[in-house]
């Protein structure tokens, strides 16, 4: 798949439907692939692809920097596109302006991928690769949070609690994001203070509970939060809870239909009422 990809890339920076590729590099003592802008044709070769690829580049598109070289063409996988579906429907980038290039995924060795069913891309301009999309029951996709939430009330204050300890604040989980996309983050507002700015217990739980409700039924599910925590806190089971919350209750799925209603801000006579107390 890498030489189609460095082909097709190579073929659209010489022929100018796009003047910049946000895809994978590698270098020789890297432990993982890292971004790459290429602007220049001669330069796919630093491309690569392989099961190392993790990061969601999709955040680069929101980058003020980024968008001053022109018109992108983003190498995504099949979960990764979510994110684009999202922003699109949120009036945070021109689809038409984005040439999106979708690489079909047999999974990167991630807790995600476990049960991921987007493994080939749906909605790219450009497929590379192909392979099955596997149909995924909700009972599987949230198994995670519901183990966690089928434990009492007081282990799972207790878990939190010694897990938010160890949180430090560095806002990585935020900047991972490609759906935290704030000019000016709630936690950074000072006048008047929003949030407590120190890593303190009390801070790092108002922090990510909040953060957590900003995405409610907006995350895609890719994890990045969790992925580049130096701590190792598993974010992940606040926002599968909420985005298994929007299932259950509204039968929605993030990023999964660009034609769906966003389920913040859409009423529908349909809507349940069982979650209401």
């Amino acid at each position: 798949m890498l030489q189609p990809l460095r082909e097709t890339c190579r073929r659209l920076l010489e022929d100018g439907t796009v003047q910049v590729v946000i895809g994978y590099g590698q270098a020789v003592r890297a432990v993982e692939p890292y971004p790459v802008f290429i602007t220049a044709p001669d330069d796919v070769g630093q491309l690569v692809w392989n099961e190392q690829c993790r990061t969601n580049l999709v955040k680069y598109l929101l980058r003020k920097e980024i968008r001053a070289l022109g018109k992108p063409a983003i190498v995504v996988k099949g979960c990764d596109e979510r994110a684009l579906v999202v922003l699109e429907q949120e009036s945070q980038i021109d689809r038409s302006q984005v040439v999106v290039i979708g690489m079909a995924c047999e999974g990167m060795a991630e807790p995600r991928c476990e049960v991921c069913d987007a493994h080939q891309p749906r909605f790219a301009d450009v497929t590379i690769g192909q392979t099955a999309n596997e149909d995924q029951p909700a009972e599987r996709r949230y198994a995670h949070v519901r183990q966690f939430l089928e434990q009492p009330l007081s282990s799972r204050i207790a878990y939190w609690k010694a897990e938010l300890e160890r949180c430090v604040k560095c806002y990585a989980c935020r900047q991972a994001c490609p759906l935290c996309y704030c000019e000016r983050c709630i936690v950074d507002k000072n006048r008047p203070t929003c949030l407590d700015s120190s890593a303190t217990l009390k801070g790092n739980f108002a922090w990510q509970i909040i953060r957590s409700f900003h995405l409610a039924s907006r995350c895609v599910g890719c994890d990045q939060c969790s992925r580049v925590c130096p701590e190792g806190i598993d974010l992940r089971l606040l926002n599968l809870s909420m985005a298994q919350a929007s299932e259950t209750n509204f039968g929605y799925r993030s990023g999964t239909d660009p034609e769906a209603e966003l389920i913040l801000g859409h009423y529908s006579q349909q809507d349940q009422e069982n979650f209401i107390r």
